[in-house]
């Protein structure tokens, strides 16, 4: 009786994190957000690393995504490491277009381009606000900023003066 199991290939382990959602917003999974930077083999040939980069440094959601990430690759009967890296530093860029069309299907404007720079030190923000956030629930281009945060630091906070619906901006970085 061979007892030998074939160990989960990389392939397979992205097949796994790709069921992974962001905690904040459970519509677009990590993988689409930008998140998961890479599944590699570690150097002792067992473990897996993921590499995580966040949408920012403060993010309160790091924790229970890199607790995700390991339980679903320990899930397939082999050890996880998990390393976040900071630089570069995430950009919106990062996300897929299914991300942004995911966020703007669950009410959350998505995020303008940024251009394809990142800034791995950003003391002050240079970016300015976009001319236009349109709408998510009706499409009225006029919408006014009321709270540069909102349901997290990562958004603003945005009304549209047409069906005067709150909704979320997420910040372009």
């Amino acid at each position: 009786m061979n007892t030998a199991t074939t160990a989960p290939t990389l392939d397979q382990v992205w097949a796994a994190l790709d069921a992974l959602t962001d905690p904040e917003i459970p519509v677009v999974t990590l993988r689409e957000m930008g998140i998961l930077r890479d599944v590699r083999h570690a150097a002792d040939g067992h473990t897996v690393e993921v590499v995580i980069t966040p949408t920012y440094s403060g993010c309160p959601a790091m924790e229970q995504i890199e607790d995700d990430v390991r339980a679903s690759v320990t899930a397939l009967g082999i050890p996880a490491r998990v390393i976040t890296q900071l630089a570069p530093a995430w950009t919106t860029d990062w996300m897929s277009d299914v991300a942004r069309q995911k966020l703007h299907d669950y009410g959350i404007a998505p995020p303008a381009a940024c251009g394809g720079t990142t800034q791995v030190i950003q003391f002050a923000s240079h970016r300015a606000p976009p001319d236009v956030v349109p709408c998510p629930r009706c499409g009225s281009h006029d919408t006014t900023e009321t709270s540069h945060f909102g349901s997290t630091a990562c958004k603003a906070l945005y009304k549209c003066l047409h069906c005067m619906e709150p909704f979320d901006y997420f910040k372009p970085y």
